[in-house]
Formats: structure tokens, sequence, C-alpha cells
């Protein structure tokens, strides 16, 4: 239970310094210094302490969204186990409630944005949902194919006995399968590139921040934060199950989990300094590599 706790306190704590280990990497590669380790840290205070200011047209959708969207994050993060560490809390079919956590969380983003009646926003949730529902399709099969091959119902249980002495031989195959079909959906669901570049500042290309623009202060401090939770639960999830270490001590396994999401961490910022983003036209292309990859996972499963 303590290790339970630390890992959900550290992801608590440690979630915006991911986004460091990103920016650091893009910028070694753009020959630039980048910001300070606690840079994020400072954005979110100086954001926490400024007063929000909502336009007239707005409703309470509008000033719900940031709410429900950091209390869906926390939620997520509680149910979520890394490599061999148990979640603060765990029930069989949890993984279904994760993916509808963050489906509520996608609702009330877009639901704000064309809260705004603003042409640009309802663009960017107009793509947001676009791209979800074929996001949606490869994490379910995902979710499928590690049933299929581990016998489990729980994300708990799934992590534990991958890479674990009790995993059937044929499973490694399918563990890699599915790991790089959530690779894919790790980066179109935090809208990173190639689906989405979360440095713009051109509206006709955005997507996640384009939903965002009419926040401000404390709204947008937890729009980042929870951007921020989401993005390590990602990378904790393809951690858990591409990194094939199982010590059988919950505090060795918690430190390989935690150093495994800051190398993946510095892996996207590579990923984003060598590519650049992806037409629109090619996301869903991407997306169904997915599907592709989730679905051979299944089949090899069920084989």
């Amino acid at each position: 239970m303590a290790s339970a706790i630390v890992q959900f306190a550290a992801g608590l704590l440690l979630a915006p310094l991911l986004l460091t280990v990103i920016r650091r990497v893009k910028a070694f590669f753009g020959g630039r210094h980048g910001p300070t380790v606690m840079q994020p840290y400072i954005d979110l205070a100086k954001l926490a302490r400024k007063t929000p200011v909502y336009s007239r047209t707005t409703t309470w959708v509008f000033k719900a969204s940031p709410v429900v969207g950091m209390a869906a994050s926390i939620a997520a993060l509680s149910i979520l186990p890394l490599s061999g560490v148990p979640a603060l809390a765990a029930f069989p079919g949890d993984f279904v409630f994760l993916a509808y956590v963050f489906g509520m969380m996608r609702f009330f983003t877009v639901l704000a944005a064309l809260d705004t009646g603003s042409p640009f926003e309802g663009m960017g949730a107009s793509r947001e949902v676009q791209f979800a529902v074929l996001s949606e399709v490869a994490l379910f099969s995902c979710l499928i194919a590690l049933v299929i091959a581990l016998d489990a119902t729980s994300l708990g249980s799934i992590f534990a006995i991958a890479w674990g002495p009790a995993v059937q031989p044929g499973a490694a195959g399918i563990l890699v399968l599915v790991a790089c079909a959530m690779m894919l959906i790790l980066l179109c669901e935090n809208s990173r590139i190639p689906v989405d570049d979360p440095t713009t500042h051109l509206e006709l290309t955005m997507i996640h921040e384009v939903m965002v623009l009419d926040h401000c202060g404390l709204d947008l401090a937890m729009i980042e934060y929870a951007s921020a939770l989401k993005l390590w639960i990602w990378s904790a999830i393809v951690v858990s199950l591409a990194l094939p270490v199982r010590t059988g001590s919950p505090w060795l396994d918690l430190l390989a989990g935690t150093i495994g999401i800051f190398i993946l961490g510095a892996v996207i910022g590579v990923i984003e300094s060598i590519m650049a983003r992806l037409r629109l036209l090619k996301v869903p292309q991407l997306l169904v590599a997915a599907c592709v990859l989730a679905l051979l996972a299944v089949g090899l499963g069920l084989r």
C-alpha cells in the first residue's frame, strides 16, 4: 500500500517535470540551452495566481471544463499501476474506467471549445473528435489483446504478469505489438508531433491548443496540469508494457518504471526534433496503423 501511495504522489509531483525533459531534448537538437528544470512549476504557479476572465457568451460548461479535466486526470492516476507496482485503487475492468475517464475529459474540453462560439475552437474540437474515433478503436483493441494474451481483467494484473515469470511464451510478441500501438495512441491523445504541435500558435494547424485559447489564469493552470498528468499516465502505460523489468520488489519496480517514463519523454523529444507535423489528412493513416497493430495482436492472441 505504501508503494501505491508513493507512486500516486510521484505522478502528481513529477508529471510537469516530464515536459521539461521533452523541452530540454528539443532544445539540445536545436542548439539551445532550454528551460530550467523548475520552469513548468513556475509557469503553473504564475497562472494559478491570476483570476480567470470569462466571455459573456460562455456558460457554466466553459467554467466546469478545467475542473472536470483535472479531476478526471487525478482519478485516472489513482487506478494506474506502474510496472509491478499496484495502483492506489484497483478493480476488475478498471481499464474500461480509465478509457471512459479520458473520454469524459475530452467531452468537456470539446464542449467548452464549442461553448465559446469561436470558429477556430470549433474547428479544433471537430478534429479532436475525428481523431478520437480511431484512437479509441485502437485503444480497446489493445486492451482486448492484453486480456486474451495475459488472461487478466485489470491493469494491475496485466502489468504484473507482463514480462513476469508467469507470462505465456507467445505473449512477448503481443506485448511488443500492443506497446507500439499504444505509443502511436500516446502521440495522438496528448497532441504531440507528428499529430499536433503543442508549441504552435497558428490556429489553422492546431488541435488541442486551439480548443483552450479562451482559457486563462487558474483555469488554464488546471488544463496545463491535467495535460501533464495525462502525458504521465500514457507514458506509464507504454513503459509498463514495453519495459521487461519485474524485480519482484515494488520499490525497485517503481524506480525502474519512473526512470523508464523519463526515458520515454526523451524519446518523445527526439521524435519531435527529427519529424515534422503530419498533414491532417495523414493523421488518420497513423491511427489506422495503430489499429492494425492492435488487431494483429488480437489475432496472435486468438491463434
